[in-house]
């Protein structure tokens, strides 16, 4: 879906919200609002020189909104886009007489054609440093060797593995992609590096070929190629061969991987590697909004097992994943249980806690910074102790608890704080065109609304007594905070027609006569109302519709 407006811009005109119609209304809905609109906002209807300028300039507001609407081609493109696609560079050369499918597709052609452009400055980095720590002193150690060593009486934690990798894209062409990659290990002392080069092309919208070339002194040089086909709509192969040259001559190796959509969220694959490791690997994958299902079989040399694996995915704002897995072969059995959460917009942390025998107890740390990951894998012991599960399952609970109280979430209300603030800067002049506008539509609404409420008084109608759009602080823990609302009475009384009021989902501050009091903070509309000689109130969300008079919003006489 191609991308609409962004979600912290300020959309002071919306359309919908200005005649006070839904998304779906006709266009007989749209004249009838057009028209009342224009018998309010005439410039001829007002004989004051500032009165009827600022009449002059809602009208054109008002007619410019109409215009919009009512032709199907920019209505669709204002609906998917906003104002912004009316606007987008390039649009000037479509022609107007499309329908609306015809008219997403240019858009999108243009806006294609400008990722490509900027396709140039792309290098799409990518990289991830892994640090592995031995802390197996922590739980198994022997007393009696440390009595006479200085310090002995402190666990001894190492860091006895490390390996860097990082790549960068270069897009030559459209089709033409070459990326560059380069690895640092080094284990217990012992270390060497590799640099790889690659070269990609995108052959057809069905697939893309990809050669290698590498060298380094852990491998020796590369010399490999890489092939993506789709076969059908549901069905895709991949192929990869490679030889690596080193002092004990070439060493071939081929691998084939075939992969079918089963249905809409499971995939079922295929897999032959050979070579020095060859194997046969089959699994399915099931992938859904709430959950991740995973069944792998491997018969090979040296390495034969079987895995399952379950991830459920909370729906959250914080992206929560609890996950668990179970694997068995000839190496041993390894069961593994871990979380993953999102802390910041950019940044996912986990933990995954791994048990098995012969390996031991490990405690994996990730983190996800944008394309950047770190890795800490930290092993506890080479046994199976309670001691070093119990606290590889808490401690990082704990820490992580303590980081979210004490660090996570002031540095996020901080910035969120910092961002409102950029924003209500950026939009200050916006906003105060918008508060200009609404006093001048006021002004304008008083001669039709006198008229209104005697007409509503006859017949013991509908009467707004009281109307305020904007934030109200009812929690007992935000009495700190203070209220930002504005009196919107005189607007509402305006749009009463035949004892009704009827508010669209459309949001509320581009409502004739409303402005946003509080950028970037929830707001709602508070109504006292009397109808019926019977008063009534009501509190309405933003974005909800909003319909009065109703029973339910009857204040007992007693209260």
């Amino acid at each position: 879906m191609a991308p609409a407006l962004e979600d912290d811009e300020i959309d002071n005109d919306d359309y919908y919200s200005l005649l006070n119609v839904r998304r779906e209304a006709t266009q007989e809905e749209l004249k009838g609002s057009y028209r009342r609109l224009c018998m309010l906002y005439h410039p001829d209807k007002h004989r004051d020189p500032e009165l009827k300028r600022q009449a002059e300039q809602l009208f054109n507001l008002v007619h410019q909104a109409y215009e919009v609407l009512s032709d199907p081609q920019s209505r669709a493109i204002y609906d998917i886009y906003g104002k912004r696609g009316l606007d987008v560079e390039g649009w000037e050369v479509v022609e107007r007489k499309r329908t609306p499918v015809e008219i997403r597709e240019e858009f999108e052609r243009l806006q294609r054609e400008r990722e490509e452009r900027r396709l140039q400055q792309r290098t799409n980095p990518k990289g991830m440093i892994s640090v592995g720590v031995d802390a197996t002193d922590l739980f198994d150690r022997y007393e009696e060797d440390y009595e006479d060593v200085p310090g002995g009486g402190f666990p001894h934690v190492e860091i006895n593995k490390m390996h860097i990798s990082q790549s960068i894209e270069a897009p030559l062409t459209t089709s033409d992609t070459a990326v560059l990659s380069g690895s640092l290990s080094t284990h217990n002392g012992n270390g060497g590096g590799n640099i790889n080069l690659a070269l990609r092309r995108v052959t057809s919208a069905k697939g893309w070929g990809e050669v290698e070339f590498g060298a380094g002194d852990t491998h020796g040089p590369l010399l490999g190629m890489k092939i993506f086909r789709n076969l059908t709509a549901r069905c895709f192969v991949t192929a990869q061969c490679g030889l690596h040259f080193s002092s004990r001559g070439v060493r071939p190796s081929c691998t084939t991987m075939l992969a079918r959509h089963l249905d809409k969220n499971t995939m079922g694959y295929l897999q032959w590697r050979w070579g020095t490791q060859s194997s046969m690997n089959t699994s399915i994958v099931r992938d859904t909004k709430t959950s991740h299902f995973t069944f792998a079989m491997q018969l090979g040399i040296p390495h034969s097992f079987m895995m399952m694996s379950y991830q459920y995915k909370f729906q959250d704002d914080d992206q929560t994943k609890v996950k668990g897995s179970i694997k068995a072969g000839f190496f041993g059995t390894v069961v593994e249980y871990g979380a993953e959460r999102k802390i910041s917009r950019h940044s996912v942390l986990g933990a995954t806690v791994s048990v098995g025998v012969p390996q031991g107890v490990s405690l994996k740390i990730k983190l996800n910074r944008a394309s950047q990951t770190y890795f800490f894998p930290i092993h506890l012991t080479d046994q199976l102790l309670p001691s070093a599960v119990f606290y590889a399952t808490v401690g990082p609970l704990v820490f992580y608890l303590a980081i979210q109280r004490l660090v996570i979430r002031p540095y996020v209300r901080a910035q969120k704080e910092q961002d409102l603030e950029k924003h209500r800067e950026s939009s200050a002049s916006d906003i105060a065109r918008k508060r200009q506008e609404a006093e001048s539509a006021v002004l304008l609404m008083q001669e039709s609304v006198r008229r209104i409420i005697e007409t509503e008084e006859s017949r013991m109608g509908l009467i707004i007594l009281n109307a305020w759009y904007g934030k109200f602080v009812t929690d007992n823990s935000r009495k700190h905070e203070r209220a930002k609302v504005i009196d919107v009475t005189v607007p509402l009384q305006c749009l009463v027609k035949d004892s009704k009021l009827i508010l669209t989902e459309a949001t509320k501050s581009g409502l004739p006569g409303f402005y946003d009091p509080c950028v970037g903070e929830e707001k709602s509309l508070k109504v006292l109302y009397q109808f019926r000689g019977v008063m009534h109130q009501v509190l309405s969300p933003e974005g909800e519709a909003l319909r009065i008079p109703k029973q339910s919003h009857r204040i007992d006489a007693e209260t």
